[in-house]
């Protein structure tokens, strides 16, 4: 694991630079609403250690979760500002890097998950959003989009219906995709969360890691970016 710096439009963000034992595609792994945690970092080495060279830029680089998530989410749910440039910078960071063959894709989790979303038409070859906020205007925002695999729980109050949703504009647009919904599952159950209040309280709410879910759904994801990253 390194730590690194990337260069994007707004001056240089934080990042954590994962790298596989022999070249191979990249992937941005965007992650949560609680940060650049351990729990992305372990998230990066999987992909890694399954052959792809996994950058994670730390999107609450220039002020922490406090003074950033409110402007990262309004990036979100705006559809462009700081934090999509500085997710585009490490698509470029990666598309260039010399470890680096064949495509990049994109995979987050929760507020990431709607980014891998957002920015599926933006020069990704596959996107993995899981729980993803989908975007306003959604068979828009989606107008060429890469091949997406998505994964989302049943029991997730904040997304009731949002795999069918996703999975129908998919279909009509003739994407490459495959999306799931899994019973027994709420939101983030492909994390595991943060220690602290804010994690504790989400853990109550019954959020958090579910690992047969959990596995089927990174199962997924490797299966379907080795297909399309890769060949």
């Amino acid at each position: 694991m390194t730590d690194i710096s990337v260069e994007t439009p707004a001056g240089p963000i934080d990042a954590v630079l994962e790298l596989p034992d022999a070249p191979g595609p990249g992937v941005v792994i965007v992650h949560d609403a609680f940060g650049l945690t351990a729990d992305t970092r372990n998230i990066s080495r999987r992909f890694a250690d399954k052959g792809y060279v996994a950058l994670a830029p730390d999107l609450y680089t220039r002020g922490g979760i406090r003074k950033c998530v409110t402007g990262v989410f309004r990036a979100l749910l705006g559809q462009g500002g700081v934090a999509v440039d500085d997710l585009l910078a490490a698509r470029d960071f990666l598309a260039e890097h010399p470890d680096v063959t064949g495509k990049v894709g994109i995979v987050g989790f929760c507020m990431g998950g709607g980014f891998a979303l957002l920015l599926s038409p933006k020069g990704f070859g596959a996107s993995a959003p899981f729980y993803g906020i989908t975007p306003r205007h959604v068979e828009e925002a989606l107008e060429g989009a890469c091949p997406i695999v998505a994964s989302y729980g049943k029991n997730d109050p904040s997304l009731i219906g949002a795999g069918k949703k996703i999975e129908k504009v998919l279909s009509a647009k003739g994407i490459a995709h495959d999306v799931k919904t899994y019973p027994g599952a709420s939101h983030s159950f492909a994390n595991a969360l943060p220690s602290g209040p804010a994690g504790a309280f989400a853990r109550i709410t019954g959020m958090g890691w579910r690992g047969e879910q959990a596995e089927d759904a990174f199962g997924r994801v490797f299966e379907f970016f080795g297909e399309h990253l890769r060949h």
